[in-house]
């Protein structure tokens, strides 16, 4: 997948919006507010996205394009090299389960009242 096809998946998902940060140099996904995603919007060659910390290490065993993502908490985020060889399947299911993470720790009145964030499955 290229970074545009990430962007227009990520966007898919219910209650996603994108905004600008640090200095126009990343592009950052939100799900009710809150950081799911995040890509470099000048070098487009890394994708960071968020994973409980045992499923982050799995990854990090399993795949030689992700690893740590310094910039953030190295625990909870996987950086995917864009320049690997993971399939689009992949790479949605990784994005799929960085949704449902900042999901699951969102308070339960927005969960009540946006029911559709919860049906994301793996």
């Amino acid at each position: 997948m290229n970074i545009e096809e990430i962007r227009e998946y990520c966007l898919s998902l219910p209650m996603t919006s994108e905004d600008m940060a640090f200095g126009n140099e990343y592009l950052l996904m939100r799900v009710c507010g809150k950081i799911f995603a995040c890509y470099g919007f000048v070098r487009n060659d890394y994708f960071v996205l968020k994973a409980d910390p045992d499923y982050a290490l799995e990854l990090r065993e399993r795949y030689s394009e992700i690893e740590p993502a310094w910039d953030w908490n190295k625990r909870y985020w996987n950086q995917l090299s864009m320049q690997g060889s993971l399939s689009s399947d992949t790479v949605k299911s990784l994005i799929r389960h960085s949704y449902r993470e900042v999901v699951r720790k969102l308070p339960k009145v927005i969960k009540t009242q946006y029911p559709e964030i919860c049906a994301i499955q793996e």
